[in-house]
């Protein structure tokens, strides 16, 4: 078996399930301006929940760890109550921090939420483990393929991109949708919104739901690749390299939603692993955080919508809307800004 050929295989089901997470985040901050630093917590939950579903009760081998629920479904059951844990936990967080309040203020109770979280489940053994984790999560259909790890893994790969893809083709449809559309009113002019009889609360929340299904889903995924999750793997910190992402390869735009991801996560904080030891041990770790502020902030400062930005569309709404001697009226413009061309 080629290590190169397990590296990279190994790096494309990363870059899927990145894909993935940065898909949910984008929906809930690009379309419904959410600014969502809890993002790890629903990938997480679903990580959790799709590996106690698959570990079967604690006794036995897995006598070493404890974990809730501790039952042995078939795939892709566990799967899907991965999915279901994180809409599930996005509902009733949403129901709390989407309450009418500026948006800095919710990003906080987002990022307290995170902390909480995190702290909760190192703490408390009953729960998943504790610092340690779960671990032993079987692979899904492992035995009923008679496959090499190698084999495996390209398998697994093609699995999770026909996720990613059937995922892409449900958000871009519900970016494109009349519901897409309210999302990007009430993201531009929430008052606006409001004043035309639309529930901007009940939509917030919808859209956050959706993103914490599909940070739920991205979850289960990779716990089934991983084998093992805990702690260690899902820091606050990791929320900031997908928005990285996002602002790299252009907010709101799917094409450059999953360029960044394959720019940020990919391939910029792979870089550093090639370099030769240098300094202290441990530097070579500590760069890859030092590359992810520096692309946030370059982004922000040189191309602030992406290196793929949103595209604008002009709808024709019948007669109301005119260009009158090839320049574009104030309603085309209006139209315009608020109806964007979703790649």
């Amino acid at each position: 078996m080629s290590a190169w050929e397990f590296y990279i295989s190994t790096l494309l089901v990363y870059f899927a399930i990145d894909v993935l997470s940065a898909f949910s985040l984008n929906l809930q901050f690009g379309f419904g301006g959410i600014i969502n630093l809890a993002f790890i917590v629903f990938q997480a939950a679903g990580a959790y929940i799709a590996a106690s579903l698959s570990l079967g009760p604690d006794t036995g081998a897995n006598a070493f760890q404890t974990y809730l629920f501790g039952m042995s479904l078939p795939f892709p059951l566990p799967l899907i109550f991965a999915t279901l844990a994180g809409a599930i936990l996005a509902l009733v967080v949403g129901l709390f921090g989407l309450r009418r309040m500026r948006k800095d203020y919710q990003a906080a109770v987002f990022l307290i939420v995170s902390l909480i979280a995190w702290e909760v489940v190192k703490s408390d053994v009953s729960l998943f483990n504790g610092s340690n984790g779960v671990t032993g999560v079987g692979k899904p259909l492992g035995t009923a393929l008679p496959l090499s790890s190698l084999g495996y893994q390209w398998v697994y790969l093609v699995w999770v991109l026909v996720i990613a893809a059937g995922v892409y083709l449900l958000v871009r449809w519900l970016s494109i949708s009349p519901w897409g559309r309210a999302l990007r009113a009430m993201r531009d002019h929430e008052d606006a919104t409001v004043s035309l009889g639309i529930n901007t609360t009940v939509l917030r929340l919808q859209v956050f739901v959706i993103g914490g299904a599909i940070a739920g889903l991205s979850g289960g995924l990779l716990v089934e690749f991983l084998g093992a999750w805990s702690p260690g793997a899902w820091g606050y910190a990791e929320t900031f390299v997908v928005f990285t992402a996002m602002f790299v390869g252009g907010i709101r735009n799917y094409k450059g939603v999953i360029l960044g991801t394959l720019l940020v996560p990919i391939l910029f904080l792979e870089l550093p692993r090639f370099l030769p030891p240098i300094g202290y041990p441990g530097l070579i770790s500590s760069l890859e955080w030092v590359v992810i502020g520096l692309l946030w902030m370059t982004s922000l400062l040189l191309r602030p919508k992406g290196i793929i930005p949103e595209k604008r569309n002009i709808v024709s709404f019948g007669n109301y809307v005119k260009v009158l001697g090839g320049k574009r009226s104030p309603q085309v413009k209006a139209a315009g800004h608020s109806l964007g061309e979703i790649t």
